[in-house]
């Protein structure tokens, strides 16, 4: 026990506490960015470079055009290059936006982008930084008549600033655009969750883009572009009032610039105007004319009651832009090669408050392993996800769909066996990840709901093809029955009726007309559906199914 003269404990604790910058927390924990072992973070940085890429280049409305290399240094060592056409970076935002995390323009705008926090790029440069020592090496030019701006850059993270080694203008053959050399620590696989897995798979999703790959053998592969439209870009809209938390809500009272309760919901919200305002001051029982800087947190919570009270519509989906069925199944095309194919777009649905479009594709046989697990591919905001699928929500919608109704064999909790390729892509101003590395989606109930609505539709269209498959082989084995005893019956029928063997030949010939005409033509059997009513009707059904029967067979 401390004497009187004696200097309190606390005291002395209190010397120790000192403020934790946010480049020091991920310097120590770069594990919770993706970078926790040396194959994932070759993933991890070029993904979030040509992420970087992408967006900007559809922001721009430039149709995209990304160079990846990367060049085998010897003892797990390798260097990165990723360029693009994009619109390029003004010189004094280079350092803040590869050497200073938490540093964007996308966390609070809500609208789709595959870039959120801010974080990615530069959490790239900090591995490169910890893992080699060498600063990141950028080009930038933003059009012909600029000069190309070259920086060398560390991050000091102690303070989460730029560092700046080299800045220098240069010669650069493109007239705009953008490059990114990274050094990292890494190691190279092939294989399900290697950088070649991850670039084929992002030309699916992806199909207004040419890819250019180069792996560390120096092979060189081109994705060309199947698209030459560019991708809507989507529209920023506000917060809804149904998923604004009472914490948020009240610092949204206390910055805004409204003054009165009836301008601030309809200046800081989306689908509320003046009349449906009132409407929700009146269900509060607050005055409209109430100023929001005068809003306790009773009166907030009063608010909020009256929101729930009110019927809101729901948040408009032009921020959204979905791949779409069409252009969904042409990637699938141009990458998998398999005999069916069937895509669907559900319509938008909201989770707190945030829209969302769910998106599904399957890709049956052909050279697929029949034996095996389905193949299944992750996307979210048009971006794979390789690692964490046991603790995604898309295993989980996969995993709870009955796909034996479909044809496809399938034990209990377990995704099922078969030569099939499943593709589901999530879409949405803000995609629930479960950490800072963006690698699987949350289990929240309307997105677990729409994912298996989107599967039991695809499924049906699936299960119609198997159906008429196996259907059209049990048709071409009787007629191989037939057809291997005509030749008997004729010559049984010459004995019996004691003809000649011109007139066999041309009761052949009538056998042989009878089987086409009870049978059907060989080459129309896949295609005559009228062949099998019972058929017809199913896919009557499974043409367009209702929201009503994908609902009930979801309950």
């Amino acid at each position: 026990m401390a004497k009187d003269s004696d200097e309190p404990i606390a005291v002395a604790l209190a010397k120790n506490q000192r403020e934790i910058s946010i480049s020091q927390f991920f310097e120590k924990n770069r594990h919770l960015l993706g970078f926790d072992n040396k194959r994932k973070s070759l993933l991890t940085a070029i993904k979030e470079a040509v992420d970087n890429s992408l967006d900007a280049c559809e922001e721009a409305k430039i149709l995209p055009e990304i160079s990846v290399q990367i060049i085998d240094m010897e003892n797990d060592r390798f260097k990165v290059i990723v360029e693009d056409n994009g619109p390029g970076i003004v010189k004094n935002q280079i350092p803040k936006i590869f050497a200073k995390l938490l540093y964007g323009s996308k966390f609070h705008r809500l609208r789709q982008s595959r870039g959120q926090q801010g974080i990615g790029i530069s959490a790239a440069v900090l591995y490169a930084q910890l893992t080699t020592g060498k600063p990141a090496k950028i080009t930038s030019r933003i059009g012909k008549n600029h000069p190309a701006h070259y920086y060398e850059l560390h991050i000091d993270t102690h303070n989460n600033k730029p560092e700046i080694v080299k800045d220098d203008e240069v010669e650069w053959n493109k007239e705009q655009g953008t490059k990114v050399e990274l050094d990292v620590e890494a190691s190279y696989m092939q294989g399900a969750q290697s950088v070649d897995e991850y670039i084929k798979e992002t030309a699916i999703v992806n199909p207004h883009l040419t890819l250019i790959y180069t792996n560390p053998k120096a092979e060189q592969v081109v994705l060309p572009r199947t698209s030459e439209k560019p991708f809507e870009l989507p529209k920023e809209i506000q917060p809804h009032p149904y998923g604004v938390e009472i914490g948020m809500l009240m610092t949204m009272l206390k910055y805004t610039q409204s003054t009165t309760l009836q301008s601030f919901l309809t200046a800081e919200f989306s689908r509320v105007g003046s009349g449906t305002a009132k409407q929700i001051c009146e269900n509060a029982a607050l005055l409209p004319k109430t100023k929001p800087i005068d809003m306790s947190r009773e009166m907030t919570q009063q608010l909020m009651d009256g929101i729930k009270k009110t019927k809101l519509m729901s948040p408009p989906t032009d921020c959204l832009t979905p791949i779409g069925e069409e252009q969904l199944e042409k990637g699938l095309r141009k990458e998998i090669n398999a005999e069916f194919y069937a895509t669907v777009t559900r319509t938008p649905d909201v989770y707190r408050g945030n829209p969302f479009v769910i998106e599904a594709g399957i890709a049956y046989g052909g050279n697929q392993p029949a034996e095996e697990s389905i193949r299944l591919m992750r996307f979210a905001n048009r971006v794979p996800l390789l690692y964490q699928q046991s603790a995604c929500a898309v295993t989980k919608a996969v995993m709870n769909t009955t796909w034996r109704s479909y044809g496809i064999s399938q034990s209990k909790n377990a995704l099922p066996l078969g030569p099939c390729t499943v593709v589901i892509h999530v879409a949405s101003v803000w995609v629930p990840f479960t950490s800072e590395s963006k690698e699987a989606i949350a289990h929240y109930p309307e997105i677990l709901k729409e994912m298996k609505l989107a599967l039991q539709e695809v499924g049906r269209k699936l299960g119609s093809y198997i159906h008429k498959k196996k259907r059209v082989g049990i048709e071409l084995k009787k007629r191989g029955y037939i057809e291997k005893y005509i030749p008997i019956v004729g010559e049984a029928l010459r004995e019996i009726l004691k003809i000649k063997e011109v007139e066999e030949k041309k009761i052949r010939e009538e056998l042989e007309k009878l089987l086409e005409k009870t049978r059907g033509q060989v080459e129309d059997l896949e295609f005559d559906e009228s062949k099998n009513v019972e058929y017809d009707e199913e896919l009557a059904k499974i043409g367009k199914p209702d929201q009503k029967t994908l609902e009930d067979d979801y309950d």
